[in-house]
């Protein structure tokens, strides 16, 4: 396996783990500044239903993090693929544009979250993983080794 291949992953792991602090840390502190009393939070909740009951601000971060946890989870075994089979520096290269347009999104979005600018940082972020996951099946599809 190729450590440069997985590199990405692993950095967007740990940037996932810094949103769901950066989430918690503002969530609490948004609870705080309420004093507690949260109408219209239902005992048992969960956290998206603090949406419209928290400022937008505070619920930001856990939007963030709720795709963080949904469209990586097309990244992480497309890197695993292509590092067992053999990545490219090309591969390689678009990995890490991933994470960085993965990261680019996160803290515009947790921070002024303007869709005319946070949906092209997905969407180039999402025509790399396209080509990641293409390349995952084609080196695998048409893998020559032997058994």
């Amino acid at each position: 396996m190729k450590a440069d291949m997985l590199a990405p992953a692993a950095v967007l792991i740990l940037w996932s783990l810094v949103m769901l602090f950066w989430m918690a840390f503002s969530r609490f502190r948004a609870m705080k500044a309420a004093g507690g009393d949260l109408k219209g939070a239902r005992p048992g909740g969960r956290g998206q239903d603090l949406d419209g009951v928290l400022p937008e601000r505070a619920n930001w971060k856990a939007h963030n993090y709720t795709h963080l946890m949904e469209q990586p989870t097309i990244f992480y075994p497309a890197v695993i693929i292509l590092a067992v089979m053999g990545a490219s520096p090309v591969d390689v290269f678009l990995a890490w544009s991933y994470v960085l347009f993965r990261i680019i999104h996160s803290v515009y979005q947790a921070t002024v979250n303007r869709v005319a600018v946070r949906f092209p940082l997905f969407l180039v972020s999402t025509l790399t993983l396209i080509w990641l996951a293409v390349r995952a099946v084609v080196v695998t599809l048409f893998a020559t080794g032997t058994v």
